[in-house]
């Protein structure tokens, strides 16, 4: 989907594409129940804690490293080897992204370019930049298995350039659509474009939390998105994207209502923490 087009809002309008609004409104209900369970009003910081540790778990799952939550809760050295790599990389990105809220509305381009330099914990001069043309992108799975981007076409440099640039000025400008459209389409975007040599799932997936969060939608960052992407599943995420990229209307409202039960699966998970945090037993 092309973000450059001369439409004011054009966001907004994708709020009308079949069953966006219904998702829309699902979600916001998804939220809001955990939002007001009594747990949150006494332990929301262990709620915060809790779900930025499982999303962090959910988006490496999705880029090879499907680790169990405990194995994850109990490492402190990531640095191992390829899969501890990648969780790593999902931990430090989730923690950083509470430090990027204010950033994102005025540069989405820094907060990217931010994030990148964050994931590939390197200093290399391809980190924390669009790649340019001819450099490689790695998609492949820390487990060696082809990840879900890898046969989509690869844009150009230039489209690349062109598209988030379009993508940044409609954060910056803001207007009427729905946080979950936004975030869909920050996250769609980066997936199908790949801006840096490495890393794109994670960091498209930390940028959904931003948006997620920044909306106001989850401000205390207690609905991971990622959670319910892990829990739908490589395949089905590989062919939601597949259809936003196609960019026809079909394509892009499954993306977005895609994007929507995601949201809604790790609100689902966040009230089940919530109701271990009451028994006692979380």
């Amino acid at each position: 989907m092309s973000t450059t087009g001369a439409n004011a809002d054009p966001l907004a309008a994708l709020s009308s594409l079949p069953g966006v609004a219904e998702s829309v409104e699902s979600v916001r209900k998804a939220v809001d129940r955990v939002y007001g369970h009594r747990v949150m009003r006494r332990r929301s910081n262990e709620l915060t804690s809790e779900a930025a540790l499982r999303g962090a778990r959910g988006s490496a799952a999705l880029s090879g490293a499907d680790w169990a939550l405990e194995e994850v809760r109990r490492r402190t050295d990531f640095s191992g080897d390829d899969e501890a790599r990648v969780v790593g990389a999902a931990l430090r990105l989730t923690a950083e992204a509470g430090q990027l809220l204010s950033i994102w509305r005025q540069s989405p381009l820094r907060v990217l370019a931010r994030l990148h330099l964050v994931a590939a914990a390197d200093k290399g001069d391809a980190v924390g930049r669009p790649r340019q043309d001819g450099e490689p992108v790695t998609e492949t799975s820390a487990a060696g298995a082809a990840g879900p981007l890898i046969e989509l076409p690869l844009p150009g440099a230039a489209e690349v350039e062109g598209r988030l640039d379009g993508l940044s000025r409609l954060v910056i400008a803001g207007g009427s659509a729905p946080a979950l459209v936004t975030a869909a389409v920050v996250h769609g975007e980066l997936l199908a474009l790949r801006p840096f040599g490495s890393h794109n799932g994670l960091v498209a997936r930390t940028a959904e939390r931003i948006v997620l969060i920044g909306s106001g939608l989850d401000p205390k960052s207690v609905c991971p998105a990622e959670v319910g992407h892990a829990e739908l599943g490589r395949a089905a995420y590989a062919a939601a994207l597949e259809g936003y990229v196609s960019g026809t209307p079909e394509g892009v409202a499954a993306w977005i209502t895609h994007c929507g039960k995601a949201v809604e699966l790790g609100a689902r998970e966040s009230t089940a923490v919530c109701e271990a945090l009451q028994r006692g037993a979380a």
